[in-house]
């Protein structure tokens, strides 16, 4: 996990479109399949907008949803780029998300730090979602190197035991010190970018 979000800066947006409470936000996308099949690449951003806003009953253009959309994502990364930056000089950097395309367009624009990714896996593009099989092994694939020589890690557990079901060392995240520490375990070292 590098950017962190809060899903409730959009709902609560999204809500005062409808005028609907915004606890009811989240319980009736639920009830759709249209975030699901946003993030597996199976409907194109303006469809997306379209039905949801349709389904939610709010008068939006697709700018502002973009907007919303994103207004999700909190300021301060939870890595630095300077560990990328570091470890970049040694090892590949693959970015394993399951995401969608307005996510990840707002995210590459608004965070500088994920410049320091050789490749990027994500969920929309690649048609599956953590813990899918198939999204990690084209993780794999994209690292270029056998499943036990990656390293992963995600703040969800489920997402975790699906990459070691796949072969992959993999971590659940709690901080990036204890990220910092449990690479340091493993031999990576690095050199603090000055």
């Amino acid at each position: 996990m590098i950017v962190p979000f809060d899903f409730s800066r959009g709902y609560a947006q999204l809500a005062e479109l409808g005028g609907i409470p915004a606890g009811d936000v989240p319980r009736r996308i639920g009830q759709t399949d249209l975030v699901q099949r946003f993030e597996c690449g199976k409907i194109a951003p303006e469809d997306f907008v379209r039905d949801l806003a349709n389904y939610l009953n709010i008068d939006v253009d697709h700018d502002r949803f973009c907007e919303i959309w994103n207004s999700i994502f909190l300021p301060e990364t939870l890595i630095s780029e300077d560990l990328l930056i570091a470890l970049k000089e040694h090892h590949r950097l693959v970015l394993l998300s399951n995401t969608n395309r307005i996510h990840f367009e707002g995210i590459l624009t608004n965070y500088p730090l994920l410049r320091q990714f050789d490749e990027f896996v994500l969920s929309y593009r690649v048609g599956f979602m953590k813990p899918a099989p198939e999204i990690y092994r084209a993780a794999i694939k994209a690292a270029q190197c056998r499943p036990e020589e990656c390293f992963f890690t995600d703040d969800i557990a489920e997402y975790v035991e699906g990459a070691r079901r796949e072969g992959i060392d993999a971590v659940q995240f709690y901080s990036a010190a204890q990220i910092e520490a449990e690479l340091r375990r493993r031999g990576v070292e690095w050199t603090a970018v000055s």
